[in-house]
């Protein structure tokens, strides 16, 4: 049986958390004292491709200095430190679990970016921000987890003002995934409904959007995500060990089948990118 109802639930006990973070930070460094944000990038981006992925994401948004950002499911913020950073960019997440709204204002003052910085928690379904306010809003892998993804798009469309670019990550379904499968990856990561880069399409112009691009990252994500699933092995050990929450058995069995469904085809990826009118 599952305890899972939320991707709050799934979230508030993933492997990967700010106390883990910073644990491995002492770990690597001694100290905790005068952190720079480059000494974070190496442990806190939480999604699939690392430093890479936020690059392609920030030109396919057009992101550059004073550019003012809306990460969705923003987690601990990472994505958001390094947008901040590298490009100067003001970013605003919205992100739905308390711990990582917690965890990621804790690692933003660690390394003085919180005036460029700022997770709210909020539900990326209704968002608390002002209709037009944004020039661009990103996401990485997130938009499975929500229960309404066209609320999700809809509520992008209302804050980007217009020739604001929409760009981010999903899981992709070309075909419904078993019973079997399907409950699995509910009881392990909060798997909503997947939708296939037809339907995805579909779901931004019925937002108001113009779709730019739609790219299959099927293949590339095959490779990362089974160096992910050796990653959190790892840090299952290192989380218990620590005292910090170390992820729960369906997690690990839900990536183990994530990985064999990828590799064959039957699940895979997408990067897309909208323009508001």
């Amino acid at each position: 049986m599952t305890d899972i109802r939320s991707a709050v639930d799934f979230y508030a006990r993933h492997p990967i958390s700010a106390e883990i973070i910073m644990a491995k930070l002492k770990e690597a460094r001694g100290n905790l004292d005068g952190v720079k944000p480059e000494e974070l990038f190496a442990h806190d981006q939480d999604h699939y491709g690392g430093l890479g992925v936020n690059d392609i994401l920030a030109e396919r948004a057009l992101i550059k200095t004073g550019s003012r950002v809306a990460d969705f499911c923003a987690g601990l913020g990472g994505p958001a430190r390094y947008l901040a950073h590298k490009y100067g960019a003001d970013v605003t997440g919205i992100e739905l679990t308390p711990a990582r709204v917690a965890g990621a204002g804790q690692l933003t003052r660690l390394v003085g970016l919180q005036d460029r910085v700022c997770v709210l928690q909020g539900d990326v379904m209704l968002v608390p921000l002002p209709d037009a306010s944004m020039d661009a809003v990103i996401s990485q892998e997130a938009f499975l987890h929500v229960p309404e993804v066209p609320r999700a798009f809809a509520e992008a469309r209302r804050i980007l003002r217009s020739g604001g670019r929409f760009a981010f990550t999903n899981w992709v379904a070309e075909q419904p995934l078993s019973e079997a499968d399907r409950r699995l990856m509910w009881d392990g990561m909060a798997v909503q409904r997947l939708y296939s880069f037809a339907e995805h399409r579909k779901l931004l112009e019925a937002a108001g959007f113009l779709v730019v691009s739609a790219e299959d990252l099927t293949a590339e994500w095959a490779t990362i995500l089974e160096q992910r699933l050796a990653m959190y092995r790892t840090l299952r050990g290192e989380a218990e060990q620590a005292g910090t929450p170390a992820g729960h058995d369906a997690f690990y069995r839900s990536y183990v089948r994530l990985v064999e469904l990828v590799q064959a085809g039957e699940l895979g990826g997408g990067r897309f990118t909208a323009q508001a009118p």
